[in-house]
């Protein structure tokens, strides 16, 4: 590959901070309830089994555990390359050509004013009816992935 190639094709991994911090948090609340809610009897600690909290926050553990293993099975991500967006995942991937594309916006939550936080990129294809939406707060280095989007719009413009 020429270094221009390389330039122009950028991979940008599916971020999985959320799914990390939600399990290891949920982990420690139950870990805590546990310690408070067991008994000490007689020098040794007992745990009291019949409580329905116990139960629930096992299950919210779980729950993440298996979503946060299920996404990095997954393992998702975006790729910019010279002949548009590659959306992949472990099971497959789809191409958007950049003469597929008719409008790329980039907007933000107005209800926030001007944080970062909650851009959205809405690419309309013209064979589709609905746009592709992406959240580059969901992907490592959104600043760039932000960047390469603008770059993208300027180029789906000029054609």
């Amino acid at each position: 590959m020429t270094d221009e190639q390389l330039k122009n094709k950028s991979k940008f991994k599916y971020n999985m901070a959320f799914y990390y911090q939600s399990t290891i948090i949920y982990f420690i609340a139950f870990t805590i309830y546990l310690l408070i809610r067991g008994q000490f009897v007689e020098s040794s600690y007992t745990l009291i089994t019949h409580d329905p909290i116990i139960y629930l926050l096992a299950f919210i553990v779980v729950v993440a555990l298996v979503a946060l293993l299920f996404n990095l099975f997954r393992n998702r991500y975006i790729e910019f390359s010279n002949e548009g967006i590659i959306f992949s995942d472990r099971f497959g991937s789809k191409t958007i050509h950049k003469n597929e594309i008719a409008d790329i916006k980039l907007s933000k939550d107005r209800r926030f004013g001007k944080s970062n936080a909650f851009k959205f990129i809405r690419i309309k294809i013209k064979s589709r009816i609905r746009p592709v939406i992406v959240r580059p707060t969901d992907y490592e280095n959104e600043n760039e992935l932000v960047k390469k989007f603008q770059q993208l719009k300027i180029e789906v413009e000029k054609v």
